[in-house]
């Protein structure tokens, strides 16, 4: 039974590669609507206004809650309701998921998001 559990675990995580595409680089200002704080990658989700008005509600992938320990962060670090503009990758499908290489929060502060693309300055 525990070795089928590691294996669905194993599974359910996905590349990076396989995913995202490092060459389809996007910046985003938002508003955080929603966070989940679990293993193997913590997702935000934040709105995003265009140009015109339109809003779109994007996922940005993140790393494990103990990477953005490490890199200095706290379940206190981002908030629902927090501006936030990130760095990060496109989903190579096109769709709205942004994996997250940093992200300026509301005080100024840059965070590193621990992310699979390996740590950027």
């Amino acid at each position: 039974m525990t070795l089928l559990l590691a294996a669905a675990a194993f599974l359910a995580h996905h590349s990076f590669a396989a995913d995202f595409d490092t060459t389809r680089r996007v910046t985003l200002t938002g508003r955080v609507t929603k966070i989940e704080w679990m293993n193997p990658h913590v997702h935000a989700y934040i709105d995003v206004k265009d140009e015109r008005g339109m809003v779109t509600n994007w996922t940005l992938e993140m790393g494990s809650p103990n990477g953005l320990k490490e890199k200095g962060w706290t379940r206190k670090s981002l908030k629902v309701g927090d501006l936030v503009t990130i760095d990060g990758s496109r989903a190579k499908d096109g769709s709205n998921i942004a994996n997250v290489r940093s992200i300026v929060l509301p005080s100024g502060a840059r965070l590193l998001a621990a992310s699979s693309q390996g740590n950027t300055s």
